[in-house]
């Protein structure tokens, strides 16, 4: 059976497990691949949407001239879904683009206009302001302004939402979507809200970029250059709807582009830095999560837009990024080792307690061993053989405060480090050691816990 033209195969893009890159955690993880639209990008829906709309209401006409400022994705399915219909396009970009994407977009007929990236909205250079600029200096030019248009929103109120809804047998529970303008991540919230208030909407973000902010304290934060791309926001979309979003998390260039390498690596999926970020937030989240959560992570980018980045070695080292390929043990991490714990409480003593009552918390947790904390922050620890020892020299010290006889902390990792570290760090005549988990908070790794993370099937 024919199809009309490209975009209407744009819905109904497929929803597959993520199988290799999470065996570590126990919930089941899938893929919204968006990238698989004709478009390479989510954008696909947006774009035929804004166009078709424009025609039917006598906005565009054959000839005249669509105009929007881009970071690539949107600009390469505007250009598609106009030259189809016989529009012109004008893109202005900001220079960090991908060489890969300017290049289709040249080839698609697309003119561009390219401005400094740390061209922030409301200067003259921004790309905000240069398009805005543009479409009055025209004669029949229209601005598209995909990132900001109601129809942006409500293609994934009507589509992208159900869809999932129907992919996943409303069995969804927690989703994660890249925060870009806030109209996608609004608007799939929205709509699986409505349908089951319970279901936890993640925006994810680069490090530098704005929403978490605005999320947690209501004001946008200061915004600061980061490499991804497709991602991270520098103002407060109108479309920003904290009422239907449950976190914004952050994630660093490096473990985004690290991560989405590793998915095609694993998965032969064939992501962009954008879909790293969220399956990296996400496989962040599952290690603290039981095999009843199925989480979704939207994967809104085509990895081949990036060949000349995240996808080169060279660039990756040059930036800073390289991470070489680990063997299947160092894919464990310190979080992933967390999340198997049957435990999850660490049990502190604090520098006021004595050791009579250290030891009676430890025998009541039945633990051989406690770090010291102090207002957060480790400065010692205290085992059941150096309380044996004391006792055996002065069965009075009881009643002395812990402070006067601690052992030496136990070294601290984040929960990045991979299991050789770890192990590396307890050969060191370490008995264990603390990781500092994303929320803050410290957790305990023994010699055990890596044997059992080793061997769990």
């Amino acid at each position: 059976m024919w199809q009309k033209s490209m975009f209407t195969s744009t819905d109904h893009t497929p929803m597959v497990l993520i199988d290799r890159s999470a065996r570590h955690i126990k919930p089941r993880i899938m893929a919204k691949v968006e990238y698989l639209n004709p478009c390479g990008t989510h954008y696909c829906r947006v774009a035929d949407t804004i166009v078709d709309h424009a025609e039917k209401g006598g906005l565009i006409t054959p000839g005249m001239t669509l105009v929007d400022w881009t970071y690539g994705c949107s600009g390469i399915a505007l250009a598609m879904a106009a030259v189809t219909r016989g529009y012109k396009v004008l893109l202005v970009v900001p220079d960090k683009i991908s060489r890969e994407k300017q290049q289709v977009l040249k080839a698609l007929g697309a003119e561009i206009v390219i401005t400094p990236a740390d061209a922030l909205p409301g200067e003259p250079r921004s790309c905000v302001n240069v398009a805005e600029n543009l479409v009055q200096s025209l004669p029949s030019a229209f601005f598209a302004n995909m990132y900001e248009n109601e129809l942006n929103c409500k293609v994934h109120v009507e589509k992208t939402g159900p869809e999932i809804q129907e992919q996943t047998e409303g069995g969804i529970t927690h989703l994660f979507v890249p925060a870009i303008s806030g109209a996608l991540v609004s608007g799939l919230g929205r709509f699986l809200k409505a349908e089951r208030p319970e279901i936890k909407i993640i925006g994810v973000e680069p490090e530098g970029s704005i929403y978490r902010e605005l999320l947690h304290s209501g004001r946008a934060g200061t915004a600061k250059s980061y490499e991804l791309e497709e991602i991270g926001g520098l103002w407060e979309s109108k479309y920003w709807d904290a009422s239907v979003i449950d976190d914004i998390v952050q994630v660093s260039d490096r473990d985004a582009f690290n991560c989405g390498r590793e998915l095609f690596r694993t998965d032969a999926i064939f992501a962009g830095g954008s879909s790293g970020a969220v399956l990296f937030a996400a496989l962040r989240a599952g290690a603290l999560l039981d095999e009843k959560a199925r989480i979704v992570v939207v994967l809104s980018d085509y990895g081949g837009y990036y060949l000349s980045k995240m996808y080169s070695d060279e660039w990756m080292k040059q930036k800073g990024f390289y991470r070489k390929v680990s063997s299947p043990k160092d894919e464990i991490t310190a979080e992933d080792v967390v999340g198997l714990k049957t435990r999850k409480e660490l049990i502190v003593a604090h520098p006021e307690h004595t050791l009579s009552e250290v030891f009676e918390m430890m025998r009541q947790h039945d633990v051989s061993q406690v770090p010291i904390v102090s207002y957060g922050t480790p400065i010692g620890s205290i085992s059941e053989n150096r309380i044996l020892s004391i006792l055996i020299e002065n069965d009075e010290a009881m009643n002395s405060k812990v402070i006067g006889y601690m052992e030496q902390s136990f070294p601290v990792c984040s929960s990045h480090a991979n299991i050789s570290e770890l192990s590396e760090k307890m050969q060191q005549s370490a008995s264990g050691v603390l990781i500092t988990l994303s929320d803050g908070s410290l957790q305990l790794l023994t010699k055990s816990d890596l044997i059992e993370a080793l061997t769990h099937k």
